[in-house]
Order: C-alpha cells, then structure tokens, then sequence
C-alpha cells in the first residue's frame, strides 16, 4: 500500500488540488462516470445484493448524482476565504478563516450501500481538495470490482484510487500515514479503526449505527405511520443503518398499527415477499443465521419465513419482545421489527435513554409539544418526525452520529467541511502599532482591565 499513500500524497504536496477549477473538474468527471457505468453498477447490486434496479438507482445512484449537483452548485462558495470580526484590541487587522484540504484520504466502505456509502464521502473529500483511496466492502466484491474499473478508467491513481481486500488490507492501510480516515460500518469495527487510527493522530469521521427507535403515540395517523415505517424498516431487507430498529407503540392504537403494517407489507413486497425477484437478499450466511436467531423469542405476528438457500427472510413483525431479549441487545441490521408498548411518553424517554445514543429517531404524533418533548429530550444523530429515512435526502441537513452511533458528519456542505481543515489568518497592519500589549507599558495593565475585562 506504501506506493499508493506516497504516490499521492507526493502529487498533493505540489499543488495541484488546490485550485476551483480542477476539483469542479473531478466532480464533473465524477459525474459523467455515473452516467456511463449506470448498467454495471445497476447489475453489481443485483448480484450481490438482489437489488431491484428501482432500488439499485433511487438509493445508490440518484442519491450520488445529487449530491454531486449540490457540491457543484455551491462549491465556489464553500472555498471562498471566510472573513471574520475582530474586537477592538485588533484594530488595524484584517482576519478569515482560509478552506485548506488535509491531504490524503482512506474511505473504507460498507456492504449494505456498497456503492452510495463509499462513494459519497469521496465526493466531499473531492471538493475540498483532498486525494482519496477507497477500501470498498470485501461482502460485496461484484460492487467493488465493478467501482474499481470505474474509478481506473476516469481517475489516474494519484488522485482517487480503490483497493480491494478484507480487513487485513484495511489494517495495512491504516498503518500508513494518512491524513484523515472516513468510516462506515459497525460500532464493533468502529472503535477498532479510531484506535488504529490515534496511534498517528489521524482524524476520523465515523458513521456507526445502533438501535434506532420509531415512536408512535396515540395520535399519530396510523395508515401514514404504518407506510412509512414499513417503508424504512424493509428497504434493502432492513440492512440500512438508519432503519427503524424498533418499534415503541402506545397501547391504544397497537392493534391498528400492525393491521395497517401488515397491509403495507403486502402491497410493497407481495404475498409472498420470499418469491419476489426483487426482494433483497441477506448479505451472507452469518447475517442470516444470526437473525434467524432472534425468532427464537418472542411472537412472530406476520412474516417470519425464510429461505436459507437464498439467503432470504420475509419482512417480520414480532410482538411479545423485552429488552432482555437477544433481538434488544444489538442492532438487528436485519427484516425484523420488534414491538415494544407504552403507556406514558416519559417511559419511552427514560429506557431510550439508559441505552447508547442512537443514529436515528423517528417519532410519529401531531401535538407539537410532545414533538418538541421527543426532540429535546433524546440525543441521537437525526431524524423525522412523522416519517422515516428521508431526513438523508436533504444535503442542507448533516448527516452523523452521537456517542456511540457515530463521530462527525456529511452530507452537503458538512461533506465539504469534514474534509477541510479551517485555517485562521490574521493579517496585521505595519502603518501603526499598539504598544499595550508590549512589556513595560505604563498603560498596558490599565487598557487590558479595560478592554478585555
């Protein structure tokens, strides 16, 4: 890996990153490989994942292309030197904060957007005049081929390049010195990659996951509610980090709830989701025996089949669950919703927040102070009220964690300031000179009580 860290990070340290028009230039070419490798990657997720190519395109592709269009609407703007106030102690100066990019950059990528999550932080380092190296998922090697030949065959490797392999690659990798390193995965890894990472003092961003509750109180619409969240939950078979892990219903509309779930399960994925072309497969063997565990406990209130051969598992429903269930102690990252019940809002509070912070909240009700109740007592990194998963399509919303779902953000300009280090400049005047500050001052002592308190 040695030649490739210093192959870039020789060709940053002479310049050529640092100007508008070559990094407008990436993002261009960027997006022109988008469009040419379309069928390819379209094709990839299918094999590795059985994605629909509706699937493959709205959250891989689409989302990519539009957060390029966003970066290159705005980038401009993002670079400019930022020029700040000074108080009166610093008259005479001129002050900005100046965009400078850190240098070389690792983006290890997960499995379950193999595409959309290593590429999307590529695009930000990108914009703020960074050279990356991509370390794809080694659980999806068709995607990660298929974003090799891409990246070879529009990018020369000083500037972006992608290396494949398994975690012994990306243990060499972290041993080289790099300048910040960008993860997505697991909390388990998570912590691995950061201690790697501050024997050389990189910078990191990680973007972990966790349990990420859906709320449904007593008001809330019940048909809206139980789409969207079936919606969130069963996209990519529940392998998303931000799905709705489980799900906290008030006792009154429980019933209801899972009536219209059950409905919306039906009309998205057929009557018999296993048989469905379209259906997304569990990434391997492991994931699949690990959640055909969790039926073990609890009820199975629809769904609940599986196919092992194809590595399948329907979109499940299981009531009767606590949290000394196995199912409560992990994220699931899997088909099966668990239901919890409650009575009063101020114990969903409290048991939410006697467990890590999660990545995600979505809460569903129209009293607006109980919206506000939610919002302001539960840290977690973002999310909806009255709807699932959307909040990532906005680029003027940062996308991270908290504690243990994540470090950092991006996303829009987030993306853009993740991979910038902010440098402050004070540029001072020779016409005059205050001469307070100097020892020997006979005013000195007087002006500073004065000036700074």
């Amino acid at each position: 890996m040695h030649p490739i860290v210093q192959q870039q990070k020789k060709w940053f340290s002479e310049g050529h990153t640092k100007e508008y028009s070559f990094r407008k230039e990436q993002l261009q070419k960027m997006r022109k490989m988008l469009d040419t490798f379309e069928k390819p990657i379209i094709n990839a997720l299918k094999f590795d994942l059985n994605k629909s190519e509706y699937e493959a395109y709205a959250s891989e592709i689409a989302f990519l292309k539009s957060e390029i269009d966003h970066h290159l609407k705005n980038l401009k703007h993002w670079m400019t030197p930022e020029k700040v106030k000074a108080p009166f102690t610093h008259t005479g100066t001129k002050n900005f904060i100046h965009k400078e990019p850190y240098g070389t950059v690792l983006v290890i990528g997960p499995w379950n957007y193999p595409f959309q999550l290593a590429l999307a932080p590529v695009i930000g380092a990108i914009a703020a005049g960074n050279t990356v190296i991509i370390k794809p998922s080694e659980l999806t090697p068709t995607v990660a081929w298929v974003t090799k030949k891409m990246i070879e065959h529009y990018f020369p490797p000083y500037i972006i390049s992608v290396v494949e392999g398994g975690k012994e690659v990306t243990q060499k990798l972290l041993e080289e010195p790099l300048d910040y390193v960008f993860f997505t995965g697991s909390v388990k890894v998570g912590k691995i990659i950061m201690e790697k990472a501050s024997q050389q003092l990189i910078p990191v961003t990680l973007e972990l996951g966790g349990k990420s509750p859906a709320i449904v109180q007593k008001d809330a619409s019940i048909e809206l509610s139980a789409k969207r969240i079936v919606w969130g939950k069963y996209t990519n078979a529940g392998q998303t980090c931000i799905a709705p892990d489980y799900l906290f219903v008030h006792h009154e509309v429980k019933a209801p709830l899972i009536h219209a779930m059950k409905k919306y399960i039906k009309e998205f994925y057929g009557e018999r989701p296993l048989d469905n072309p379209d259906y997304v497969k569990i990434i391997n063997k492991e994931h699949f025996d690990r959640l055909s565990s969790y039926l073990e406990t609890g009820t199975v209130v629809s769904g609940g089949s599986m196919n092992s051969e194809f590595e399948k598992m329907e979109p499940t429903i299981l009531d009767q669950v606590t949290w000394a269930d196995p199912i409560m102690q992990d994220e699931i990252f899997g088909p099966i919703l668990p239901i919890l019940t409650f009575d009063h809002l101020d114990e969903v509070i409290e048991q939410i927040n006697r467990r890590p912070k999660p990545l995600a909240l979505y809460y569903f009700g129209s009293d607006e102070t109980e919206q506000e109740k939610i919002t302001n007592s539960i840290s977690f990194g973002g999310g909806c009220i009255n709807d699932t998963l959307y909040h990532i399509l906005n680029p003027n919303l940062p996308f991270g964690g908290v504690g243990e779902s994540g470090i950092g953000q991006y996303h829009g300009k987030a993306s853009f300031d993740t991979f910038t280090h902010k440098k402050s400049i004070m540029k001072q005047t020779t016409k005059f000179d205050q001469n307070f500050r100097y020892p020997g001052s006979t005013l000195g002592l007087a002006l500073i009580k004065r000036i700074l308190g």
